[in-house]
């Protein structure tokens, strides 16, 4: 979820708690974006992983930790107030952002340094076009139009507002997920993937043994079925084959996929996909995408372009799925 998200929520969770009461909001607020500054620890994420993007700041251990510093210690030094209400506050807002982390398809470990297991409900993208929108919109009206210049009722209705927003697009959400996994399950899929739109999901199965990848998936819009796929792929995951020229499109898939892992990392951490277009006799161009990592209707991936004698070139690239460019299998 995106940053400006987690500090409009916490906000207004804060305000829940506490009421317009300045000091407070700030830290709530303040603490409901704070976990996402584990950014800044990447350096040591490669010597120990607990300090990893979605890390040890993502969990109750260490929202607690700066609960405790900035609440009773640092937040009552900069603004008068009371240090346990502080530490209520940047609590429940640092828990908020944990488990709005753990409510997308992007996994937290709310127990480390306990235990690594994740939280990952998948009922929503990790950074959503619809909550960003109106967040941006959220903040300008608030401090911008409103703070100084509207009647404090008018204010006091927007933020509710707001708050029964929020409640309700993630009631729907999760009502989606329920209804998707349901969905899921009885057709044979493992799991349900969110998209960008709450009505739209994609029902997904992916399987990696005997040295292949199969993934297959398909369209499902709540109230109407499956209304697209469902399409598959089945690529070996290390290279194979004669090198040379390649003349059908399954040949094609085998042979760039290893290339699109090794270019990108990113594939083997999501569910991912992979299209073909003929670029000519025996020259192609595949390209590798995550079914997850996606906005504006682009999704990250790797292009990777084969010449009639064989050779690739691999590039990354935002891509714009096309499935019709995957040959549908048999529900």
């Amino acid at each position: 979820m995106d940053l400006l998200t987690h500090v409009l929520t916490a906000y207004l969770l804060t305000f829940g708690i506490v009421g317009f009461q300045p000091s407070y909001l700030a830290a709530g607020a303040l603490a409901g974006g704070l976990p996402d500054g584990d950014i800044v620890l990447w350096p040591l994420a490669r010597r120990w992983p607990i300090f990893r993007h979605h890390g040890i700041t993502h969990s109750i251990f260490g929202v607690t930790l700066v609960a405790a510093v900035g609440g009773l210690w640092i937040a009552p030094m900069l603004a008068p107030g009371s240090p346990v209400l502080y530490f209520v506050v940047m609590e429940a807002a640092g828990l908020l952002h944990v488990a709005e982390d753990g409510f997308t398809h992007f996994s937290v470990p709310p127990f480390l340094p306990f235990s690594d297991r994740p939280l990952e409900i998948d009922a929503d993208r990790a950074i959503n076009l619809v909550t960003l929108v109106v967040s941006v919109a959220s903040f300008y009206l608030l401090l911008g139009v409103e703070r100084g210049h509207v009647a404090f009722p008018i204010y006091m209705a927007t933020v509710d507002l707001l708050a029964v927003f929020f409640v309700a697009y993630f009631a729907a959400r999760l009502s989606g997920r329920y209804l998707a996994g349901r969905r899921a399950k009885s057709l044979g899929y493992r799991v349900p993937l969110p998209t960008g739109n709450p009505f739209v999901w994609l029902l997904l199965s992916e399987t990696k043994d005997g040295g292949r990848m199969r993934t297959r998936f398909a369209q499902y819009v709540l109230g109407r079925g499956v209304t697209k796929g469902p399409y598959e792929v089945d690529v070996p995951m290390e290279p194979s084959g004669a090198p040379g020229s390649v003349q059908s499109a399954s040949d094609a898939l085998a042979r760039t996929y290893p290339l699109a892992r090794q270019k990108s990392p990113l594939l083997d951490g999501t569910y991912h996909f992979g299209e073909v277009v003929a670029r000519g006799p025996a020259a192609w161009s595949v390209t590798w995408y995550s079914l997850e990592m996606s906005l504006f209707g682009r999704a990250i991936g790797v292009r990777v372009d084969l010449a009639a004698d064989g050779s690739a070139t691999a590039r990354r690239a935002f891509y714009a799925p096309k499935w019709d460019r995957a040959p549908p299998t048999t529900p």
